[in-house]
């Protein structure tokens, strides 16, 4: 898919050009009330742009009384892929209580991506800072840009909280939900892909100050204070973006086990906690991107803690405790592609060096899981290094500065071997520049440089196209298979029966397991068969009192095999 590709109007233009505007206006008088006019110096075109600012007479706001605000570029130096006109698009998200900012960059040749990011950056910086084309009243937590033709889904539930896992505060509310946003152009006559972040400021809630709650967007400590602009730049390389609350629902320095300190678990996310969080995001996301029109394809971008939240999706092992747990059980919750930064893999690493920058790690997670000697299981069951098993596991992309803390280094090395050894397509970008605005110095931030960020939007391009729809978002019925054992699985999801189809090579013994996703075998027969070609056998679930969730299915004939996965909904 190229966006650069100009998207041709539906039919009968005129006409739908004429009820858009009428359209247009019966929105705007309903929805917005006064607007301001004036110039923004745009580093971008070299100049100032012209803005228009409406605010909406439904306004939203955020915990601290300021304006949920959306930035909208327009007219831009590419051809939108939502198809509605700006006006519809700026209608409507004043009907949804935005203050709307419209930027028109009037077709400047130089507003593409990635240049368009540096704009992206001084406007996050700007908001921060508490003043942006003459408003002190935007949001620092809930303001977004967002490129024409582009709309957004807001506080799409992916996952009820148990407050007893982190235990702080105790004024955490019982199933508490966390939240992801989605950004997705509106009215597209093509289908894109998404690239998911978790977030690496945090979101937990607290009586006290009720103001804490949900910052996946606080630019004080995420878009702004590391100048990082990668995912709102993405649509202009024709990629949707959405960004979720971190799994961690506790203060990131706090946290303790039921009977531990009030900061055990200060520093780091736990399992299975964070796993199934991370799998039923993907999982929402993917069931989300089906109304909104998206293809299907999703990437993951993860920096810092996020970085430490996003590699939990990338590995291919299957782990019951993971798998069945949060939203949309049985939905496919595999991605295609990640680029990932400094963050935390494999807690078995953080004594390759003492005292280079995780002593926090080095000292806590013995006094919560003990030993790593006599609890290496356990200990591993925690990073997403261990999830990683075959090739099948995602491609991925590591960017980091040399000048970070050695401990980040270090987990990314060993991450990267094991990938390599396994045939993984792996590729690094390095010393990019710090993210808080110094270029010049190779500390703990993300790319936001052109050529870098040119790099990242050709990785995620080349494995998110589509080229291939996926919408089906159930596990595919085709099985995995090896050494060429041919199995085929109907239907999956399945309810009462499965069957099955093989295609033997040869006569002998065919036998056949149902194990649960850590390997237990629930039911196994075993049968002879002096012929070769299709045969078809049926396995009766009722009987095996199987539960709603994903499992396993082996067949062995004399010398091949095939592994399958289906789904048993209720």
């Amino acid at each position: 898919m190229n966006p650069e590709k100009r998207i041709p109007l539906h039919k009968n233009a005129t006409l739908r050009l004429r009820l858009s505007a009428l359209y247009m206006l019966i929105m705007v008088l309903s929805f917005s009330a006064k607007a301001a006019t004036g110039t923004w110096n745009s580093s971008v075109t070299g100049g100032s742009i012209n803005y228009l600012t409406t605010n909406s007479e439904n306004q939203a706001v955020d915990l601290a009384g300021k304006k949920m605000t959306v930035v909208y570029l327009e007219n831009l130096g590419f051809d939108k892929i939502g198809q509605n006109t700006n006006a519809e698009d700026v209608a409507w998200l004043l009907s949804q209580g935005y203050q709307v900012i419209e930027l028109d960059y009037a077709g400047s040749a130089d507003a593409i991506s990635p240049k368009i990011n540096n704009d992206i950056i001084a406007i996050n910086d700007e908001i921060n800072n508490g003043s942006f084309c003459g408003l002190n009243d935007c949001s620092t937590t809930r303001s977004y840009i967002l490129f024409e033709g582009y709309r957004i889904a807001r506080d799409v539930s992916y996952f009820k909280n148990d407050p007893k896992v982190y235990n702080w505060p105790t004024s955490n509310g019982p199933l508490d939900s966390l939240y992801m946003d989605i950004v997705y152009p509106a009215n597209a006559d093509v289908k894109v892909p998404v690239v998911l972040s978790f977030s690496y400021s945090n979101s937990y809630y607290e009586k006290s100050t009720n103001n804490k709650r949900h910052f996946r967007l606080f630019l004080g400590y995420t878009l702004a204070m590391f100048d990082d602009s990668f995912l709102e730049g993405a649509p202009a390389k024709g990629i949707a973006w959405a960004i979720a609350d971190h799994p961690k629902y506790c203060d990131w320095g706090k946290g303790k086990p039921i009977e531990g300190d009030d900061k055990d678990y200060g520093g780091y996310e736990v399992n299975p906690d964070a796993a199934q969080k991370v799998k039923s995001a993907v999982r929402t996301l993917r069931v989300a991107g089906d109304t909104l029109g998206l293809s299907g394809k999703i990437g993951i971008y993860g920096f810092s803690r996020g970085s430490d939240a996003g590699s939990m999706a990338i590995g291919d092992k299957t782990v019951e405790e993971f798998e069945n747990a949060g939203n949309h059980i049985g939905v496919s919750d595999d991605v295609q592609a990640a680029a990932l930064g400094s963050g935390v893999f494999d807690f078995t690493q953080i004594f390759n060096s003492l005292d280079d920058g995780d002593g926090n790690l080095e000292s806590k997670c013995p006094k919560v899981w003990g030993p790593l000697d006599s609890n290496r299981a356990l200990w591993e069951s925690m990073g997403s290094a261990n999830l990683v098993q075959t090739s099948a596991t995602s491609p991925v992309m590591f960017f980091y500065n040399t000048g970070d803390a050695h401990y980040y280094q270090d987990q990314i090395q060993h991450l990267k071997e094991k990938l390599e050894s396994l045939d993984v397509p792996v590729s690094t970008i390095t010393d990019y520049g710090n993210g808080f605005g110094d270029l010049t110095n190779n500390t703990h931030g993300v790319p936001k440089d052109t050529a870098s960020l040119a790099k990242l939007y050709a990785f995620f391009n080349e494995y998110l196209a589509t080229a291939s729809d996926t919408t089906n978002t159930a596990i595919q019925a085709p099985s995995i298979s090896t050494d060429n054992l041919s199995v085929t699985v109907s239907p999956n999801p399945a309810s009462n029966e499965l069957r099955l189809m093989v295609d033997l090579a040869t006569t002998g013994n065919l036998k056949i397991e149902v194990c649960n996703l850590s390997g237990m075998v629930l039911y196994k027969t075993e049968k002879y068969y002096n012929r070769t070609g299709r045969i078809n056998e049926t396995i009766n679930l009722n009987s095996i009192n199987l539960p709603q969730g994903i499992y396993m299915l082996k067949v062995y004939s004399e010398d091949q095999q095939s592994i399958s996965k289906f789904v048993k909904k209720g």
